[in-house]
């Protein structure tokens, strides 16, 4: 814990100082219990902002090789991320997801699969939905905004925002394809809602 606290000072100080990042709806992420932290991802600061201003601690996946390089392994354990198999299936990813959600941790995922290069939100995969159908636990949609703005287009310390929504839950079977999809594209209009509420706002 204690590289975790240094690491969640600094990356507080850099966020609240640097940034002027606000966190808004911070009440809305369940204190305990497995829970999945839903965002739009447009950079690398995305991970240690979406955990920077939560009382605990987000998990994420990282791939099997990092946990083999000395120091670094270190690291990335004390930040509660957990190894999935570079190249494997999606099978490897989800059991990984679901062992962290068993221990009542809270899981971030990027429903997108990967960055987005325009800064604008894109389909989401069904990978989220079929964890949370799997683990029965809540999504919180979580907005982030100005990321994609660090040093871009000569913005080196755009303001950011980080809006955490209230608790989604999945109803449906989890084998069920069209449910799935459907709870997916809940959670990114939700997340894209969260988005245009806060920028036309500042």
């Amino acid at each position: 814990m204690i590289i975790y606290n240094i690491l969640h000072v600094f990356f507080w100080l850099l966020f609240s100082i640097f940034f002027r990042a606000e966190a808004i709806g911070r009440e809305n992420m369940p204190k305990d219990g497995g829970v999945i932290l839903a965002a739009n991802h447009m950079s690398n600061f995305d991970p240690p902002l979406l955990a920077t201003y939560l009382r605990r601690p987000v998990s994420y996946m990282a791939k099997k090789e990092l946990f083999e390089v000395p120091v670094l392994k270190q690291i990335i354990t004390a930040c509660f991320s957990f190894p999935v198999r570079r190249g494997a299936a999606d099978r490897g990813a989800i059991k990984a997801a679901l062992n962290e959600l068993k221990k009542g941790r809270c899981v971030g995922l990027f429903p997108e699969g990967t960055r987005s290069r325009d800064g604008k939100t894109h389909k989401a995969e069904a990978g989220v939905a079929l964890i949370a159908a799997m683990a029965k636990v809540p999504v919180v949609p979580a907005a982030i905004i100005g990321t994609n703005r660090i040093f871009a287009n000569g913005s080196l310390l755009p303001k950011l925002k980080i809006i955490y929504g209230e608790p989604m839950y999945f109803t449906g079977k989890h084998n069920n394809k069209e449910e799935l999809d459907e709870f997916s594209k809940k959670i990114m209009e939700e997340i894209k809602k969260m988005i245009n509420l806060h920028s036309n706002n500042g």
